[in-house]
């Protein structure tokens, strides 16, 4: 068993006696996804490359398998997505020696770079290796306690497929999302604390923690949010308020039931169309003593689109004042209907930090993007 910090070099020990690689290299995406870094020992030993363009990242954009014909020395490079659950991590880089690998070979290299996903994720419990490998500077503190709160950035299952994004990525402060799947079910929840920095933060960690209880206590939607509530206020004295979207889908029909306490925005593709959900809005977690909630439904369809942004999305302005607004993101929403959901997510984003004018984002911005296929056959 390799030790938690020495994954890649087991992997090139492994694959060198398998398929003679003669070089391995695990390329690990930053938090904004924007480059791949490689995992070594010392930060920064080798040059980042781009997450959405070259061999590398056309692998980690379209997560299929990319051959790259090497010159010096020739041969050819696989580069392979490691995904996880539908949470894309990276690619694992393989030089190959002189010759086209065939396609067992590629297939083979596939299924390790899976298998090399799931051990990097349980070996982050016990080394900081990899997350160190994942950042191109410091994370501000608020930031590093959001990221340990985040389920991932992907999930996927049979009946759906989810994409998420957060900006600004090495200093975020209040918002967050999540999600949890049963046999049955599915909630995902979207967050945002008032506040910046620390401060919000902070009131993020406690209304996602008591979401998170109430849920794993099987209770009704609505009653999750009362918890919830009930401890932001318990804390801060309705000082501070914490926005959120719950959703919970029921796999065999459809059924969403949604609580809409707070800001983020809630819109569905279908047929062609795009539309904001338009749910009853009741007052944010923690604004007042013991409020109630009451859940709506709605019905999703195989081949719907859901997009769930927060404030720091919908809400922003640019340098001139002109509000990003529903009219920008339906053109973004429509001009990324044939992506997956996570270049949905990050293609949002990135039109938002394009009329924001700096990638330094004021506020911070969320978007989960869920692709429902409907129940398994």
């Amino acid at each position: 068993m390799a030790a938690p910090h020495a994954l890649v070099a087991t992997a090139r020990r492994l694959l060198a006696e398998r398929v003679g690689a003669q070089e391995v290299t695990l390329l690990l995406a930053d938090y904004g996804l924007t480059v791949l870094q490689a995992v070594s020992h010392l930060p920064h030993t080798h040059r980042p490359v781009p997450a959405h363009e070259g061999p590398a990242g056309s692998a980690f954009r379209t997560q299929k398998p990319v051959l790259e014909v090497a010159q010096e020395p020739t041969g050819h490079v696989a580069h392979l997505p490691i995904t996880v659950r539908g949470d894309r991590l990276g690619v694992l880089s393989v030089r190959l020696p002189a010759g086209a690998p065939d396609p067992d070979t590629v297939l083979q290299l596939g299924d390790f770079a899976t298998a090399l996903g799931h051990e990097v994720i349980t070996a982050g419990r016990d080394t900081d290796v990899y997350l160190q490998a994942r950042r191109t500077r410091r994370l501000t503190l608020a930031a590093e306690m959001q990221w340990q709160l985040l389920p991932g950035g992907g999930c996927a299952r049979e009946e759906y497929v989810i994409g998420a994004h957060l900006e600004p990525a090495y200093a975020i402060g209040g918002d967050n999302f999540d999600w949890s799947a049963g046999a049955d079910h599915l909630v995902l929840t979207m967050t945002d604390g008032m506040g910046q920095g620390i401060d919000a933060s902070l009131l993020t960690s406690l209304a996602v923690g008591a979401l998170r209880n109430a849920r794993r206590a099987d209770i009704a939607l609505a009653d999750q949010a009362c918890l919830a509530d009930q401890a932001v206020y318990a804390q801060y004295g309705g000082k501070v308020y914490a926005s959120t979207l719950l959703l919970r889908f029921e796999l065999a029909t459809g059924t969403v039931c949604a609580v809409d306490a707070g800001s983020p925005q809630l819109f569905r593709q279908r047929d062609g169309r795009t539309e904001q959900i338009e749910l009853t809005a009741q007052l944010p977690l923690g604004m007042f003593e013991e409020t109630l909630y009451e859940e709506q439904t709605f019905q999703v369809r195989p081949g719907d689109r859901l997009i769930a942004v927060s404030t720091g999305v919908h809400g922003t302005r640019s340098a001139m004042g002109d509000l990003f607004g529903e009219r920008a993101l339906r053109q973004i929403l429509s001009a990324t209907r044939p992506t997956a959901p996570h270049e949905t997510a990050r293609a949002i984003v990135a039109g938002l930090v394009e009329h924001y004018g700096s990638s330094d984002l004021a506020t911070d911005a969320a978007v989960v993007c869920l692709d429902w296929n409907g129940p398994r056959n």
